[in-house]
């Protein structure tokens, strides 16, 4: 459904006598959620057999006629603009794309416009049906203003629930490479630490011990090895939380390459590179992580996607600097 076209009218029936209304509606149009119809009953969008029905607790009532009407979707704050995206796969509930790194997600203070936001309103236009009643994108997960690769955002409330579900049950396949400081011992392997907010430093996160952090688990396996001194990994997600991969290897004592919040000196394994290759990594502008795969179920079609992109060319210039 797109809110260009309104649900169906619908006659309770026997079976359906008795549930509260919103919850009824919800799960007949199957399309928005019942916070989404409770808000509309409360502002007075639903008929119940041609008048205003603003309880969303109201039993149903066998023989009524419902009907839902669901206004046109506010234009979203942020403004669409014009700006080139590397489009992976696109159809009417949602889109699929291979973020460069330097692209900021969300517009935030410091980043108010230039964003992706900006980028998938500028693009997609009528296609945003609403979520939430608002024209916008739906962003399901992020990846950080230096961090390249693939990301999907909903284009209808439809794909915005299921994706939103399956990112918060880990039904998703995530996989990311990185070059980071040092060889991880054993070369394949799991980082388990709680990660929650640095008390010394608020806009860092850290591996929790005591208490206080979230769950956090992330597997690993080196791909290759150059001088002793640094690793290129691949990382896989059973988790999502903020930085993940950043704060386990750094908390690990493998920094990733380029990271400007986590890697604070000069790491020792520095040493062990020749010139050539330390002046590279050393000189990385940015985190050395990239989001290679991603794979999910339709939520509306039910059929498997995977998507994966090869690493930017900084970041394999980087490899073969270093290599």
């Amino acid at each position: 459904m797109t809110q260009d076209i309104q649900p169906a009218p619908v006659i309770a029936t026997v079976g359906d006598a008795g549930q509260r209304t919103d919850r009824f509606m919800a799960d007949t149009i199957g399309t928005l959620s019942r916070s989404r119809i409770k808000s509309l009953m409360e502002a007075g969008h639903l008929l119940r057999d041609g008048v205003v029905l603003r309880d969303p607790a109201d039993p149903v009532r066998a023989g009524m006629r419902y009907e839902l009407r669901v206004p046109a979707a506010a234009p979203a704050t942020p403004q669409g603009q014009d700006i080139a995206l590397d489009i992976l796969f696109e159809d009417r509930d949602l889109i699929v794309i291979d973020k460069p790194a330097g692209l900021v997600v969300h517009p935030a203070p410091g980043n108010e416009d230039g964003t992706l936001v900006n980028a998938l309103l500028g693009h997609c236009g009528d296609s945003l049906t609403g979520i939430g009643g608002e024209r916008r994108p739906g962003i399901v997960h992020r990846l950080d203003k230096d961090t390249s690769g693939v990301m999907v955002a909903a284009k209808t409330e439809l794909a915005h629930q299921a994706l939103s579900a399956a990112f918060a049950s880990r039904d998703i396949e995530r996989a990311y490479q990185a070059v980071c400081w040092g060889v991880l011992t054993p070369t394949t392997g799991s980082f388990d630490g709680a990660i929650g907010r640095d008390r010394r430093d608020r806009k860092r996160m850290a591996v929790i011990s005591n208490g206080g952090g979230k769950h956090a688990l992330t597997h690993y396996r080196t791909l290759d090895t150059f001088h002793g001194s640094l690793s290129h990994v691949e990382c896989k997600l059973a988790t999502g939380r903020t930085h993940q991969i950043r704060v386990h290897f750094a908390h690990a004592g493998h920094a990733l390459v380029g990271d400007p919040t986590y890697l604070r000196r000069i790491p020792a394994a520095a040493r062990g590179l020749p010139a050539d290759a330390r002046a590279a990594a050393l000189d990385f502008p940015r985190q050395a992580l990239h989001a290679a795969r991603l794979g999910f179920v339709h939520p509306r079609t039910g059929e498997h996607l995977l998507f994966e992109t090869q690493p930017p060319r900084d970041f394999q210039d980087l490899l073969a600097a270093i290599g």
